[in-house]
Order: C-alpha cells, then sequence, then structure tokens
C-alpha cells in the first residue's frame, strides 16, 4: 500500500506541510513512521481525505463534478475573447471565454471563481519513481 511523507500528502492536497501536521494533530489524519523511521500518510486515507476536500459544499443546477475552486492570477483581454489563469490549490487552470463573459463574471486579478471541468476524456498516468 501507498505512503506518502507529509510534504508529499501536502503537495498532493494543495496544502501546506504545516497544516497536514495540524491535521495529523487534531486526528483529522493519521501519521505513521515509514521503513526509514520518517512521518508518513496511508495512501488510502490520503485518498479519503482529498475526496472530502474536494467536495463542493453546493453543486447548483449542474451535473459537472469536477468543481475546483481557485483565485485568477491572470486575466489577457482583447476586443472579443479573455484568457483567464486560475490557480486552485497546486492546479493552474486555463479558460478562454468571451470578454463579454468575463466582464460579466468580474473576473480579474484576485478574485475567487470555480472552475469546472466537463470532459468526455481523461488521460491518467502515473510518474516516474
Amino acid at each position: 500500500m501507498p505512503q506518502f511523507r507529509i510534504s508529499e500528502a501536502a503537495t498532493l492536497l494543495g496544502v501546506s506541510d504545516d497544516t497536514v501536521r495540524r491535521w495529523a494533530d487534531h486526528g483529522r489524519l493519521e501519521l505513521h513512521k515509514d521503513d526509514s523511521g520518517r512521518f508518513a500518510v496511508d495512501g488510502r486515507e490520503l485518498a479519503e481525505l482529498a475526496q472530502q476536500i474536494a467536495e463542493a459544499p453546493e453543486r447548483g443546477g449542474t451535473s459537472a463534478r469536477n468543481r475546483l475552486r481557485g483565485i485568477v492570477t491572470k486575466v489577457v483581454k482583447d476586443t472579443v475573447m479573455a484568457q483567464v489563469d486560475l490557480q486552485a490549490g497546486p492546479h493552474r487552470l486555463v479558460s478562454l471565454m468571451s470578454r463579454e463573459a468575463a466582464d460579466d463574471l468580474g473576473l480579474e486579478v484576485g478574485a475567487v471563481a470555480m472552475a469546472i471541468v466537463k470532459s468526455t476524456q481523461i488521460i491518467v498516468e502515473v510518474p516516474k519513481a
């Protein structure tokens, strides 16, 4: 069963190492010592916590389940289109939309926004060790 060191778990959850340690101190996450004597998180437990964190409090009227809350880091507009960059934890998302839509949503650097991803195909790979 995979185990992740505190820094790896923090990166996967999009939080700081200190947050993972606080969660462990408060019983939200259990730390174990790995074979080298360092603290680690069980992969299955980490996956369960990631799912809890990712669940949106309100889904509204959409069938999309992949919702990422983040902060707008860049907005580039021309006369017709806009490019909006959103940082959601460790994930950078880029959306192309009409300028009118970006203006109507009030998207500007520093604004909080939700990226909703709807796709019929997702490719998953495992990084090399």
